[in-house]
Order: C-alpha cells, then sequence, then structure tokens
C-alpha cells in the first residue's frame, strides 16, 4: 500500500439488532448478505490500510408501512454509532441517519446527531418511497443542513419499480438511482441555493461524471438554468472510490470531479471483502495519477471536506 493511513468515508456499520433485517433485505435484492461487528470491522481496516473509518447506516429505517416508527429507530441507530465512536475515536467517525419521510423530525434528528453525538456529517437515501431529494418538501432539510455546512452522504437505495429479474439491484439499479437523484437535486436548484452543503456520492457517483455533459442538456428545459451553470452544480458533488477503481470508470471520474473532491470508500461491509480489496489495488496500480494525487484520495480530501479527521488516525 502507497498510503497506510487511509480514510475510509464508505463505511457501514450494522447494529446487532437489524442483523437479520439487512439480511433478509440483500437477499431480495439478488446481493450477498453482509454481516458487521466492531472486530471485524478493525481486522478489515488494518488488513486494508484504513486508518479511519466514517460509519454509516445504509437501509431503510422502517418498513414502507411502517414510517412512522423511523424516527425511533433513527435515535437508535445514531446513539448505538457514536457510543462505537466514542469506545474508538481514533479509529471511526459518524454520519448520522435521518428519519424521513418525516422532515420535521429529520430536522430535529440532524440538530440531534451533529450537536449532540458530535456525528461528522448524515447520510440519506437516494429515494425514499419514490420521492427524490430534490423535491420541494425536503427544503426545510436542506435549509438546515446548509446553515450547518454539514456533509452528506447520499447513499443509493432500490428506486421505484420491480427489479430486472437477475440482475441484482445493488449492481444495477443502485448507481441508477444515484445518478436520478443527483441530477434532479443539481436540475431543482438544491446546490445552487445550499452553497454550504457538501455531498458525497458514491461509487464514482454512478453514471454521473461518464455522461454528465449529456445531462445538462436538461438545462435547455427549464428557463432558469444553463448547460454551463448545471455542469458547474453538477461539479460540486464529491465522489467516493467504492467499488468504483477500474480502468473504464477512473478516467471518466478524474475528467469530471472538481479538485479535491474524489474520497476513498470501501462500502464493506456491503462490498464483500474481496472484491473490495480488488478495487483497492486497481486504485494503487491505476498508471494516470499526478504526483500526491493518490494521497490526497486516500486522505487529505476527507481531511479538507471533515477537518476533525486529520487529527485522528494519522
Amino acid at each position: 500500500m502507497s498510503d497506510p493511513r487511509r480514510i475510509d468515508i464508505h463505511h457501514h456499520l450494522i447494529p446487532p439488532d437489524r442483523g437479520r433485517a439487512i439480511a433478509e433485505r440483500a437477499v431480495a435484492l439478488g446481493w450477498p448478505a453482509p454481516a458487521w461487528d466492531k472486530d471485524s470491522a478493525l481486522a478489515m481496516m488494518d488488513h486494508q490500510a484504513i486508518a479511519v473509518a466514517v460509519l454509516s447506516y445504509a437501509a431503510p429505517l422502517t418498513a414502507p408501512d411502517d414510517t412512522s416508527a423511523a424516527p425511533a429507530s433513527a435515535r437508535s441507530v445514531n446513539e448505538y454509532t457514536a457510543e462505537l465512536v466514542k469506545d474508538r475515536p481514533e479509529r471511526f467517525g459518524h454520519f448520522a441517519a435521518l428519519p424521513l419521510p418525516d422532515v420535521d423530525a429529520a430536522v430535529a434528528e440532524a440538530a440531534y446527531a451533529l450537536d449532540e453525538l458530535g456525528a461528522d456529517g448524515v447520510i440519506l437515501m437516494s429515494n425514499i418511497g419514490g420521492h427524490y431529494l430534490g423535491e420541494d418538501v425536503f427544503e426545510p432539510l436542506w435549509a438546515e443542513l446548509d446553515a450547518r455546512g454539514a456533509v452528506v452522504l447520499v447513499h443509493p437505495t432500490a428506486p421505484p419499480g420491480p427489479m430486472v429479474p437477475g440482475l441484482p439491484s445493488p449492481l444495477v439499479d443502485f448507481p441508477h438511482d444515484t445518478t436520478r437523484t443527483a441530477l434532479h437535486m443539481a436540475v431543482n436548484g438544491v446546490l445552487a441555493r445550499h452553497r454550504e452543503v457538501k455531498v458525497i456520492l458514491p461509487h464514482a457517483g454512478g453514471f454521473l461524471p461518464y455522461a454528465a455533459q449529456r445531462f445538462a442538456a436538461a438545462a435547455r428545459l427549464s428557463p432558469d438554468t444553463t448547460p454551463e451553470n448545471l455542469l458547474e452544480d453538477l461539479r460540486r458533488f464529491y465522489f467516493d472510490t467504492a467499488f468504483s477503481a477500474a480502468p473504464a470508470t477512473l478516467p471518466s471520474l478524474l475528467a469530471f470531479a472538481a479538485p479535491g473532491h474524489i474520497l476513498y470508500g470501501s462500502d464493506f461491509p456491503m462490498i464483500p471483502t474481496e472484491w473490495a480489496a480488488v478495487h483497492d489495488t486497481a486504485l494503487e496500480e491505476f498508471p494516470h495519477w499526478d504526483p500526491g494525487q493518490l494521497h490526497a484520495i486516500h486522505r487529505a480530501n476527507a481531511e479538507a471536506l471533515i477537518p476533525r479527521l486529520a487529527s485522528v488516525g494519522s
């Protein structure tokens, strides 16, 4: 490894009381069932030269027909995660889960998690029951996060509609849903209105870097922006490398992402360790890094995004 002090911006946890539900959801999506505990996470981190992992819970908090339980579920997940960070502050950070679609409760939970639990940011699903993050209903939450200059990890989930038989949703549909919600946010002015929010898109932004010029044509359908302005907003996103360090992917990402906007991510344990190791090797062996660029992706860009991380795991 060229840098043994990586910061993993995209590392998930599974609280013990949610292990069965997560496993069942993975199987329903055609994906290997993941498992997580603190010791296995630390072992993986040591093996993959990860100094610090920012933990996040990347699944719906409740069943679609029981969203009233989301605030209590978010609080439980966030307090459990905060205790892990408190126990090992030199190894873990924390993106707090928010109980959408209840926007008022999400605003309150963001304030509690950031102010009282010391969360490093928040995580949002790419859609909530088919509602994408550029919708007007979410504006109070974006305003709150903007006022705090918050870091937001937008994690993909299954889009509306059935999965294509034989094509696991995490493999095919998740990158599509990342792309869909990112463009929806930009077209609806979320990024233009809220300049202090820093939004991370996992997995190299889905298809966004590759097709950004095509997507910019959406501005021609609106009187409120131009293709140039829309591209500028799209380049405000941050991107992680989880499961995306491939010879055909990295050139598109590097050509599109703004300087300092690429971050290392593993997606553990949702991506099996052996799969992630292949991508870590590809990231190391990519032949076109500029001097210092790989170190920035491994660590320095995350330190600039979340300054607290500069003092841990080094």
